[in-house]
């Protein structure tokens, strides 16, 4: 699948999220990915001051993703929308026809507790998230009412990965985070 490496963020599972794009392997991938199936795999940089991003300047975990909307600029950038799917390992990174492009690895979710024990651990997060949700002026407080949406724990724990303050090695660490009890 075509790479589309990020600076400065870190996508995961079920996330939402426009991104400009506007190196030419970027926007390459995109347009790749638009030739298929609309899916591309968004990886986080190791070092957003690397303008040409190889194998070893990206992280091994990403987002699999689709896109679901994408508009060209007049400068020649693109915006986009896309959808983390779900999360993926990328493996022998290549440049092929001028865009990163990689084996992907789907890594499914999975879960180590047993049921009465993650609807606890969920109550008690939903409660820190709320307080969260509260005090932090950067986020809306419509945040709390698509929490109530959300019943699976792993989607629930992604949402507020995605959203926490945090550095982006932090947040790279939570996204390498299979499921609950990792």
């Amino acid at each position: 699948l075509p790479v589309l490496p990020l600076r400065d963020v870190v996508v995961f599972p079920y996330m939402v999220i426009p991104l400009f794009v506007g190196r030419d392997k970027s926007i390459r991938a995109l347009e790749t990915a638009m030739e298929t199936d609309k899916r591309i795999v968004l990886v986080a940089q190791k070092s957003a001051e690397t303008d040409d991003p190889g194998a070893d300047d990206i992280y091994e975990v990403g987002a699999l993703a689709q896109v679901l909307q994408l508009l060209k600029l007049p400068d020649g950038t693109l915006k986009v929308l896309v959808e983390g799917i779900g999360r993926a390992r990328v493996g022998g990174v290549a440049e092929r026809d001028g865009t990163l492009v990689a084996e992907v690895e789907e890594l499914p979710e999975h879960v180590d507790r047993d049921e009465r024990e993650l609807e606890a651990v969920a109550r008690s997060l939903q409660g820190l998230f709320e307080e969260y949700v509260k005090s932090n002026r950067k986020l809306p407080a419509e945040l709390m009412q698509t929490r109530a949406g959300i019943d699976e724990a792993g989607r629930f724990a992604d949402t507020v990965a995605a959203h926490l303050g945090v550095r982006l090695t932090d947040k790279q660490r939570l996204l390498e985070m299979r499921g609950i009890g990792d």
